[in-house]
């Protein structure tokens, strides 16, 4: 039986030669992504902005009535709750946004949670309350810090790897994909103001991880490429390169967006936001492997020589002495 082939085996398209108009699309992309974090801001989660979790276990019930909590808890008028699978179908955990002044008044948000609990214990006499706690500001705060330094030293390793893995301009380049990938992964939320939490990030790393993989898989032919066509006009070989490389792109890419475009159609909307990042970020990962990273290995001055090594002085003895 004969194997299907998404991509032909001599596909020949030339990508290089878009690059620049790809290249400023991208960039005023990022642009735009940055205005918007300024300008309209995250809608940070509880676990940013400080918070309550309620614990509930429906001990006659097999599953947890997720939409009847949801409008009941948003109808007593401390915002929109957040409720999730805690455990076994029937246990859930309840987060919400602790209310205005409670930093310096905490009886606030223990009026909130008592209010909460109440309700639902009226409504539902099989729920149990297993527990209440509160996130501070300061706390989410740090969790803020620590979760942007997270993304921030997963892409200065991963280019530091590369760069030692190859050169210092495949390190640039694949950096400068990550920081492209993250910045529109972001810019989606500030334009949406889909609720982001720390699922965000771990989405956002999961990301980086994409990318960084595409781009190696890409690096790594042009390497060889390099090597193997010491004369070809650098556009020639990496079009060449990503041609060689892209059934694997596409194999991979289609494979991942079929399962994730599948969870955000018909997936619980606990994850949508989760889902949403790693659907576009595998999107722009795929691109920026090829329109971003891969491009810019001309401007840095990538050459037929670059892993050629230098021959020193003793080396050039000792192959004259041989050729003696």
């Amino acid at each position: 039986m004969k194997l299907l082939k998404l991509i032909p085996d001599n596909t020949n398209i030339h990508f290089l030669k878009w690059r620049v108009p790809f290249y400023t699309v991208s960039l005023l992309l990022m642009a735009a992504s940055i205005a918007l974090v300024a300008v309209k801001g995250l809608n940070l989660g509880v676990d940013f902005v400080g918070g309550q979790m309620i614990r509930v276990t429906f001990e006659q019930t097999p599953a947890a009535p997720v939409a009847e909590l949801r409008e009941q808890v948003g109808a007593l008028g401390f915002g929109e709750p957040t409720i999730q699978e805690f455990g076994k179908p029937n246990e859930i955990s309840i987060r919400m946004k602790l209310p205005e002044g409670s930093e310096d008044k905490p009886e606030l948000a223990e009026q909130m949670a008592r209010k909460i609990t109440t309700a639902i214990r009226a409504a539902h006499p099989d729920a149990r309350i297993d527990g209440v706690d509160s996130v501070s500001g300061k706390v989410s705060s740090e969790l803020f810090t620590t979760g942007m330094l997270a993304l921030g030293l997963a892409m200065l390793g991963i280019s530091i790897y590369i760069w030692v893995r190859f050169e210092w301009q495949f390190g640039v380049g694949a950096l400068f994909a990550l920081i492209h990938d993250v910045t529109l992964t972001i810019g989606l939320f500030a334009l949406t103001q889909m609720e982001f939490d720390l699922n965000i990030v771990a989405a956002v790393l999961t990301l980086i991880g994409y990318s960084l993989n595409d781009n190696i898989v890409v690096y790594d032919r042009v390497r060889e490429n390099l090597k193997k066509y010491r004369r070809m006009p650098m556009p020639e070989l990496l079009d060449l390169s990503v041609n060689e490389t892209l059934s694997r792109t596409v194999v991979t890419s289609l494979s991942l967006l079929i399962t994730l475009v599948s969870l955000l159609l018909f997936g619980p909307d606990v994850i949508f936001g989760f889902t949403a990042a790693i659907t576009l970020g595998i999107f722009v990962g795929t691109y920026s492997s090829i329109y971003m990273a891969t491009p810019i290995l001309i401007w840095l001055k990538v050459n037929a020589g670059s892993f050629v090594p230098t021959e020193t002085e003793i080396d050039r003895q000792e192959r004259l002495a041989r050729e003696r």
